[in-house]
């Protein structure tokens, strides 16, 4: 639907409404006539030119990225080598590193989760280069091009992004985590985050995935290796270390969710 036919509709709901109706009436039943029109433009979701992806081994819903070059990150890591952002905010999150609780150190850890607290927020998370909002505004492509846009969209400006899980495969092993941030070094590839392009070139030998300490333990990975990765809807995550911690972390909600029914039963 162009601005043109959208601002043409528009314009007939104003002429169309009823002369007996008050002022206010008016004015709200304009309102919720163009917000149902604004949905329909939004959720009118056309084949993207990268959806097929011929050469992608497919196993579930979507499809596997394959052989990507993978680097480590952590939240609240300062600037240094390769890395010129520290990472005490995310692309979703301006207090990432409080929020979590302090340094995910790579090099001091106990099992999966850093030696000196219990994180608030998943241990096993990611970053891919796409970000659905700039400027504090859902990009106007964004509807278009991410899988699960529609069943998730709350409003204007809220990513559909963060929390969303992905598995991360190396050999015979694979690991599942979370999407908290944006990287490594692109937040606009969306033909390859979620079609068939390859990484783009950068300095860190063209990496398209950045993955936790804890994903790096789990996996047995070096600071810069190669996996596979895809994105998997929550009902195909098995139970595993990546569900024992964090708010944010969907198998914790769960858990959360169940106990307050079982207290209100009893």
């Amino acid at each position: 639907m162009t601005r043109q036919i959208f601002l043409t509709l528009v314009c007939g709901l104003i002429s169309g409404t009823v002369h007996g109706q008050s002022e206010n009436e008016r004015a709200a039943k304009f309102t919720e006539n163009a917000m149902k029109l604004r949905e329909e433009v939004l959720f009118k979701i056309q084949p993207s030119p990268w959806r097929n992806r011929p050469n992608a081994s497919l196993d579930g819903k979507y499809p596997w990225h394959l052989a990507i070059v993978t680097t480590i990150f952590w939240v609240g890591e300062m600037p240094a080598g390769n890395n010129p952002v520290p990472n005490h905010v995310s692309a979703w999150d301006l207090n990432w590193a409080r929020n979590y609780g302090g340094t995910d150190n790579p090099e001091s850890r106990r099992g999966f989760i850093p030696a000196s607290f219990v994180p608030r927020q998943n241990p096993f998370y990611v970053a891919l280069p796409y970000n659905d909002v700039s400027g504090g505004r859902t990009k106007p492509e964004a509807s278009q091009l991410i899988p699960w846009f529609k069943t998730s969209f709350v409003r204007f400006g809220q990513t559909v992004l963060k929390d969303r899980w992905v598995a991360i495969r190396k050999g015979d092993r694979t690991c599942y985590a979370q999407w908290e941030d944006v990287g490594p070094f692109r937040t606009d590839h969306a033909e390859y985050v979620f079609g068939s392009e390859r990484p783009r070139p950068n300095l860190n030998r063209g990496a398209g995935l950045d993955v936790a300490p804890a994903v790096r333990d789990y996996l047995g990975l070096s600071n810069t290796d190669v996996t596979d990765w895809k994105f998997v809807e929550f009902t195909e995550v098995p139970p595993g270390p990546w569900g024992l911690y964090g708010d944010n972390n969907t198998f914790v909600l769960e858990r959360h969710k169940r106990e307050e029914q079982l207290a209100r039963r009893q």
